[in-house]
């Protein structure tokens, strides 16, 4: 399992979180957990497949904000007391 966290600009308010979102969910089906902050300029989620960094660039981008990275790390789900 990966966890991806996209660097995001340009999202105002919590209409712009959700077009954000919908657009990740949109390009990586699989995506788990997809949340996005204005606050912090960033998206989240998590996949069982490394997503393709050139594709979620395109969809931030045709979704009119604009695209400043993309990190995919692995992610070890934790159990309750862990």
């Amino acid at each position: 399992m990966f966890k991806t966290t996209i660097k995001v600009d340009g999202m105002m308010c919590g209409m712009c979180e959700a077009h954000v979102s919908d657009a990740i969910r949109k390009a990586v089906p699989e995506a788990k957990k997809v949340k996005a902050s204005r606050a912090k300029k960033e998206a989240t989620f998590l996949s069982d497949e490394q997503p393709d960094s050139v594709l979620i660039e395109k969809v931030i981008k045709d979704t009119g904000y604009d695209f400043l990275g993309c990190v995919s790390e692995p992610y070890k789900k934790r159990g309750i007391f862990g």
